[in-house]
């Protein structure tokens, strides 16, 4: 009997001491130590769908240096090689015929079958269309700055679901540390039951029901480490390396202020937002493409130098041939289609209007709804903390009692359980805060 209760005082005395469930989850992991920061840094340079969305922005750019080539004259180099099938010969006809029968024409005029081939070379410089490539430049520019947008959008989302999956990893392995916590303790505890009931100071039920608490928190534990392991590969997976990498996460420091001003938050969100940029680049895109419809009433004029050579050709045709020319194309009558067209971009247009404003709203309500859910987890956090001290307090208490013999031994172990249980959801307060932070950072447009 007084060994059991030595064995039980010594557990309780485990049971009481704080647990630093990430710091000794690190000790025993193996691998690099991967701090949050390093995580995010490192994403932003391997992840996949980043380096695509890099990679869109590269193509746009290339479409502007093409587009800016139009201004340039447009050199073409033709070449016309034949042989001539048919024979043709003509000749006055033999007008006495009749006179001296059998005499046919006195001479006749022929063009030999032989090879001949033309070389021609044009130059055309456009005059009148430069307005309309600039437009066509300036279009070009705003669709590579809608695809950086685009990217700093990537990078958002990326570096939120990075944050994202750290703080669950974090959760992961706090709880399975308490677990493990637990387990250990279970199994001393079992020794002990084994122990006594062998000595008959105990019954047999009470080393089952020990028998199947183990079982359980094994059970959970084994489920909480191939959690982990998933959650890990989905890790490495968005920092764009092997998903069999090894590594062990850092704590995150505990939860500091931020800035409870809702309209500074939101008029932060209206400049920074990428949604927001790029619809307001839609807008001038469209405005832009009406501009360059309207500005196809302006004729086509160009500047051009056209060169052809003969060769093989009979002597009465020249050998080269060189002229500068102006070339004028205009659609004189066009029965409403650019009418028509020019109709189309207008509504294009108040289309993008109505998008624009339409994000802004969502972005105002999301930057609110993100806010309002920070402000409830910082409290929630706060309303945690207290039970973790007050919990600690009572097993403190709980156990001086029960060395004066002033409680039960079921009042210290029940006192236990809800320290333990204070402690989870403490971290699971503190995991909860950090997640919410990370959702409001992304929701006013912050990079990282």
């Amino acid at each position: 009997m007084n060994n059991r209760i030595v064995y039980l005082l010594a557990l309780i005395v485990l049971a009481a001491c704080p647990l630093s469930a990430p710091a000794q989850q690190a000790a025993g992991a193996s691998g690099e130590v991967l701090t949050l920061d390093e995580a995010v840094s490192l994403a932003l340079r391997e992840n996949r769908q980043v380096r695509n969305a890099q990679l869109s922005v590269g193509q746009a750019g290339d479409a502007v240096a093409a587009a800016r080539t139009q201004r340039l004259p447009s050199m073409y180099v033709y070449s016309l090689v034949s042989q001539q099938l048919v024979k043709h010969d003509a000749g006055p006809d033999n007008s006495e015929t009749n006179v001296v029968p059998g005499v046919g024409p006195f001479f006749s005029i022929g063009t030999a079958r032989r090879p001949t081939a033309i070389f021609a070379g044009q130059i055309l410089q456009p005059l009148s269309q430069q307005h309309r490539i600039r437009l066509g430049i300036e279009q070009a520019g705003l669709a590579r700055d809608v695809e950086g947008e685009k990217l700093r959008q990537s990078q958002q989302t990326t570096v939120n679901q990075v944050k994202q999956t750290y703080y669950g990893i974090l959760q992961s392995q706090s709880a399975l540390d308490s677990l493990l916590e637990s387990i250990r303790y279970y199994r001393e505890l079992d020794r002990v039951t084994v122990d006594n009931v062998a000595q008959q100071v105990s019954l047999k039920a009470d080393s089952l029901e020990v028998k199947t608490r183990l079982a359980k928190a094994e059970y959970e534990a084994l489920n909480l480490t191939n959690q982990l392991a998933t959650e890990k590969e989905q890790l490495n997976n968005l920092l764009g390396r092997d998903v069999r990498a090894e590594f062990k996460v850092a704590a995150v420091p505990g939860a500091g202020g931020f800035d409870a001003d809702l309209a500074a938050a939101r008029s932060r969100a209206l400049d920074q937002r990428p949604e927001l940029r790029e619809a307001q680049l839609k807008v001038r895109q469209a405005e832009v493409d009406r501009r360059i419809k309207k500005s196809e009433y302006i004729p086509d004029v160009s500047l051009g130098f056209i060169y052809m050579s003969f060769r093989n050709f009979d002597e009465a045709i020249p050998k080269n041939s060189a002229s500068l020319s102006v070339a004028v194309k205009w659609e004189v009558f066009d029965w409403g289609r650019k009418k028509n067209q020019l109709a189309e971009k207008e509504s294009a247009i108040e289309q993008a209007q109505n998008g624009l404003r339409e994000a802004e709203s969502l972005v105002l309500i999301e930057v609110g709804d993100k806010f309002r859910k920070l402000q409830q987890t910082r409290q929630a956090l706060v309303v945690a903390q207290l039970k973790q001290e007050t919990a600690r307090e009572n097993m403190r208490v709980s156990t001086s009692k029960y060395k004066v013999q002033a409680a039960l031994l079921s009042d210290v172990l029940q006192t236990q359980a809800t320290l333990a249980d204070a402690d989870y959801q403490y971290q699971q307060a503190l995991l909860a805060f950090w997640t919410a932070r990370a959702e409001y950072e992304k929701a006013i447009g912050e990079d990282k």
